[in-house]
């Protein structure tokens, strides 16, 4: 199976996911060999490569016509070649106040990030038709994320501190990459959610990390998130991806441990 893998190159999950597909035919896309924002350039590049499947992992947080404009091109090029399409999507897309998420819940996003995503969710599920809006949380594990970077300058001093009131469903990265390819092989359709299978605060994540890389998890402190934009609380419940993936997706507390 070809697949095409953008942020295949230099993107954290991307190069995770071009591991996973280890034994199919992967095209590794990185922002050098093509600009998401040019619509022909993404067309170009299906129309050459002509990929079986295509797993889109690539976005910039602050960037609308990357992380939603650029979706939709490469969900109209996915369609227009014949390549089913595999949309990494966030929990970001929900507000929080409902707390506990599942796949029939509307995106209610109220972050210009998360408005981001909901559009690029939006225009792949409407053009695709075959199509898996693969929604996802906090992405770590293998020691090199932003998440695990920052645990390890606040154990070593700097100053911070971490949500103790924000939840999320951390996922370890190599199980996101594995299951999205798994995804890619499969028939599955529309909305999914692929997070870990628990929920917690930074600040527990933290701490799991701390205890996993031998460092004082005492040191860390937490701090409320309250008042500052964005969702607090978003649980995905992934429970369908439990009942549809072979790939497990464990939770922090499994994968953090020492």
């Amino acid at each position: 199976m070809r697949i095409l893998v953008t942020g295949g190159r230099t993107g954290y999950l991307g190069r995770h996911v071009v591991a996973a597909a280890a034994g199919h035919e992967v095209v590794a896309v990185g922002s050098a060999d093509c600009d998401v924002r040019d619509r022909a350039a993404v067309d170009e590049l299906l129309a050459t490569h002509r990929p079986d499947a295509v797993i889109h992992t690539a976005y910039v947080q602050s960037d609308w016509a990357v992380t939603a404009t650029g979706a939709a091109h490469v969900a109209l090029a996915a369609q227009a070649y014949g390549a089913r399409l595999v949309l990494v999507s966030s929990d970001v897309v929900f507000s929080g106040v409902a707390i506990h998420y599942d796949e029939s819940m509307p995106p209610d996003p109220i972050t210009a990030y998360g408005g981001a995503k909901a559009a690029a969710e939006t225009t792949a599920l409407a053009v695709c038709p075959d199509v898996v809006v693969a929604r996802t949380s906090l992405i770590l594990g293998d020691g090199a994320s932003q998440h695990e970077e920052l645990v390890h300058a606040l154990a070593g001093g700097a100053d911070g501190a971490l949500f103790d009131d924000e939840g999320r469903c951390p996922v370890h990265v190599g199980d996101l990459a594995a299951a999205l390819v798994e995804l890619a092989q499969g028939d599955h359709r529309g909305v999914l959610h692929v997070a870990g299978a628990e929920a917690m605060s930074r600040l527990e994540l933290g701490r799991l990390i701390a205890r996993r890389d031998g460092l004082d998890p005492a040191v860390l402190r937490g701090t409320s998130r309250a008042g500052l934009p964005g969702p607090v609380d978003v649980r995905l419940d992934s429970s369908q991806a439990g009942r549809l993936l072979t790939t497990r997706l464990r939770g922090a507390r499994e994968f953090l441990a020492p």
